[in-house]
């Protein structure tokens, strides 16, 4: 019979030591495990409160036009339109750096819920109406607030790795096209029963967004990475975009950005006109197409960015993405002179399949730019940039349209082919920000 082995004490002591060691390692893995499951819950919070305002903003856009007929003669529409853009885009433009800033001070959450209220007051206004300054003073006070955008980048900055970043714009943009496809319908539903309904609809899905925020969205920017004080500058969006420019490497890769949504603005806010004068369709065709660049831009930002970050560095994609965009506006110049259905469709293929690619990256590059202290500016000063781009793009398209619809599409494609040589010349990979104080 075998003698039962009898360890020694040296022994025993080393079991019982590395049964700790373990069982301690397992458990401090439980917190970081933890830590990363909310960080992510956080991040599908953010991507619905997107999906509520992207569908609210669509629900309403359909009908702007029927509104402000309400208040000016018909010939007079499309200039009121224009003026109620170009005033929030103003109020915009000064409105989204400050708050930024403002939520690099006091945390994204409590300036989110702030923008998010301006919306639903915004759009009460609107649904109110009664006359033409009511609708305008409905716009100031939503740009005026205009700062949920930027901020939600923001958001998505703080709480992402940044190899994860781009994937996760992508998903934001993506849930914005869902937006557009069920939007419209919605508000035409809506807009059938009471012209002022989808507004008020609209403020209501906001203010859900609003209640999410509050009660389900924890802070996303801990105080130790805040900034530490304001200053009378920080009131003054100027102030925000010098301290902006000035910081290495983000002057050309801004610049970059007015470009590629130069080029892209022209289709976005000429491509249903050319439609209808150079192809002659009728609101349901219009309709179909449009649809069709909602289903686009989900594939491409949903699906095909996300396959692509496994395969490809993000710079490549980008490049690649303002070429296909480039393509799809040449292909918008050729349907001119040879009409064909296909030909369009080919083109809202690669127009939003470029945009689907390119956007996450510049995104996600822009956001790799600063530390946590300084991406709400940065993000402000971004928004702020599109809104004069929202100003004065659609003026010089449509003086150029006038004369020549072939000379304005080929014009957005020489912008964008000269952002294609920009980024692969001049703007290297990628290094996160380090130091405390956004420097890069």
């Amino acid at each position: 019979m075998s003698r039962l082995y009898k360890p020694d004490a040296e022994t025993f002591r080393s079991f019982v030591f590395q049964s700790f060691y373990v069982k301690a390692t397992l458990e401090s893995r439980k917190p970081a495990q933890n830590h990363s499951k909310s960080k992510k819950n956080t991040l599908w919070i953010i991507i619905g409160i997107v999906a509520l305002n992207s569908i609210g903003m669509s629900v309403v856009l359909p009908l702007l036009p029927f509104l402000v007929g309400k208040y000016l003669p018909a010939q007079q529409v499309v200039v009121g339109m224009s003026t109620l853009m170009s005033v929030f885009a103003a109020c915009t433009f000064f409105a989204a750096p400050i708050l930024g800033a403002l939520s690099d001070r006091y945390g994204r959450k409590n300036i989110l819920i702030v923008s998010l209220l301006g919306s639903v007051i915004g759009y009460i206004l609107f649904g109110i109406g009664g006359a033409l300054w009511i609708l305008f003073l409905g716009r100031i006070i939503d740009g005026l607030t205009a700062g949920n955008i930027s901020i939600l980048f923001a958001y998505i900055s703080d709480s992402t790795e940044p190899n994860e970043r781009t994937k996760w714009f992508g998903y934001i943009g993506a849930v914005m096209g869902i937006g557009k496809i069920g939007g419209p319908a919605l508000g035409g539903l809506l807009g059938s029963i009471s012209l002022g309904l989808p507004f008020f609809v609209t403020a209501g899905l906001i203010f859900l967004s609003g209640l999410a925020v509050c009660f389900l969205l924890p802070e996303s920017l801990a105080p130790e990475k805040r900034t530490k004080h304001l200053t009378p500058g920080s009131f003054n969006a100027f102030s925000h975009f010098k301290d902006i420019f000035n910081l290495k490497g983000l002057r050309l890769l801004l610049i970059l950005g007015v470009l590629f949504y130069a080029g892209l603005s022209i289709f976005q806010f000429n491509f249903t006109v050319f439609l209808k004068d150079i192809y002659q369709w009728g609101p349901a065709s219009v309709g179909g197409i449009l649809t069709f660049v909602g289903v686009c831009d989900i594939i491409s930002r949903a699906f095909l960015l996300p396959w692509l970050l496994k395969h490809f560095n993000e710079k490549s994609i980008g490049i690649a993405g303002l070429i296909i965009l480039s393509t799809g506006l040449g292909l918008i110049t050729t349907s001119i002179y040879i009409h064909s259905a296909v030909i369009v469709s080919l083109a809202v293929i690669c127009i939003i399949s470029g945009e689907g690619l390119f956007d996450p990256t510049y995104n996600g590059k822009l956001s790799l730019s600063v530390d946590e202290s300084k991406q709400g500016k940065l993000q402000g000063v971004n928004q702020s940039l599109q809104s004069v781009n929202n100003m004065l793009v659609p003026l010089g398209a449509a003086a150029i349209y006038f004369y020549s619809p072939g000379m304005l599409y080929a014009a957005a494609t020489f912008i964008v082919l000269m952002a294609v040589i920009m980024y692969a010349r001049y703007i290297p990979k990628t290094r996160p920000a380090q130091n405390p104080n956004g420097s890069v």
